[in-house]
């Protein structure tokens, strides 16, 4: 278990995404009915809008988003990948997942992307309204998270692309390593900070930054950047991390968390994780349900009168048919993926439960 000032949050847990204080299409309230414990907000975005000066007036970002539960929010240090080689290369963490990406290609010690400026000290961005220069680096995260205020923030770092040779892989990892002392001697709040392992997919390193991380002044560990270019490669570098991770501290894995890699990561070792894939499925109009997923944008659906899930306790399943909500997603109506959203949540919430069910029962 996780104790916030925000409250007690059982472990494992989902951590839904709530990128500019907000998950998607529906209200805090909305959020909590899901069975939602933990959120994660993203410093990048709420630095550039509202920024974090107007969250802070607002009383923090409980107060700003009337979430009274836990929240984390990340360093930015994802859209160092994302808006970079991420960008560039159309490519995310789990390279099996984007077709077209060959071993012919590697990101080496010299390359650089197109879209950010990543130096020893930090990272220029360019601000997608105004097109301005926008400067992150340790001191800069730390702070603008001390001013959001979450109960748990995390120490700014390089996500490298799943394609880095082990030369950058290691440029990167020495960069993140600077980055997360400065992070520690930075922080001035009583906000948890969690350090951040990186090292790609290259073994040695992995364990490298563990035993670094495990070392510092931090409350617990997120275990980020690129996962290898399979599921079983994230298995196996979670083997590597997890064994050199203080076990009394949480673990956090970030980005992670279909349904199929749940009970495995779980079993790993990983206390928490965060994952877009219920909201963001939902808003192309899958719904996740016992029996695998429902494309409910299909046709078919509009003359079937059963609920999403006849197993699901949800209050979308227990008052809207599937023929309602394929009709919504036809008709383009907002509801139509604010209806998926909460049963999706839902969903992985009550799926993840009976995960700590069986353990407390020793079944896992």
């Amino acid at each position: 278990m996780l104790e916030t000032p925000h409250g007690v949050v059982e472990t494992p847990s989902l951590v839904p995404v709530a990128t500019q204080a907000v998950v998607k299409t529906l209200t805090s309230e909305e959020v909590l009915a899901t069975k939602t414990q933990i959120l994660i907000a993203n410093t990048y975005h709420l630095h550039l809008k509202p920024g974090e000066k107007m969250v802070a007036r607002a009383g923090g970002l409980h107060e700003f988003m009337n979430w009274q539960g836990a929240l984390m929010t990340d360093s930015g240090g994802f859209q160092v990948f994302s808006l970079g080689f991420g960008h560039d290369l159309n490519m995310g963490k789990l390279l099996k997942f984007f077709p077209g990406k060959t071993d012919d290609f590697v990101v080496s010690e010299h390359s650089k992307p197109k879209h950010v400026k990543i130096t020893d000290d930090g990272v220029h961005f360019r601000s997608p309204y105004d097109g301005k220069d926008v400067y992150l680096g340790s001191k800069e995260s730390i702070a603008i998270q001390e001013k959001l205020g979450a109960d748990i923030i995390f120490a700014f770092d390089e996500c490298t692309p799943p394609l880095a040779d082990a030369a950058y892989a290691k440029k990167a990892l020495l960069r993140t390593h600077r980055w997360a002392r400065m992070c520690v001697k930075a922080k001035k709040s009583r906000q948890a900070l969690f350090g951040i392992v990186q090292g790609s997919h290259f073994k040695e390193l992995r364990k490298e930054a563990a035993i670094f991380t495990n070392a510092l002044d931090v409350d617990g560990f997120g275990i980020g950047g690129d996962l290898g270019k399979s599921k079983e490669d994230m298995r196996r570098i979670l083997g590597w991390v997890i064994p050199e991770l203080e076990e009394l501290k949480p673990r956090h894995l970030l980005g992670i968390g279909h349904l199929e890699d749940i009970e495995e990561i779980v079993k790993a070792g990983v206390d928490t994780f965060d994952c877009t894939m219920p909201t963001h499925y939902a808003r192309r109009g899958i719904a996740f349900v016992s029996k695998g997923r429902l494309d409910m944008q299909k046709t078919t659906f509009l003359r079937d009168q059963n609920p999403l899930d006849k197993a699901c306790t949800c209050a979308v399943c227990g008052t809207y048919r599937r023929s309602y909500i394929a009709h919504l997603f036809r008709a383009k109506e907002m509801t139509a993926a604010r209806l998926l959203t909460f049963h999706n949540l839902f969903y992985f919430n009550t799926f993840v439960a009976n995960v700590r069910s069986r353990i407390k029962m020793g079944t896992l």
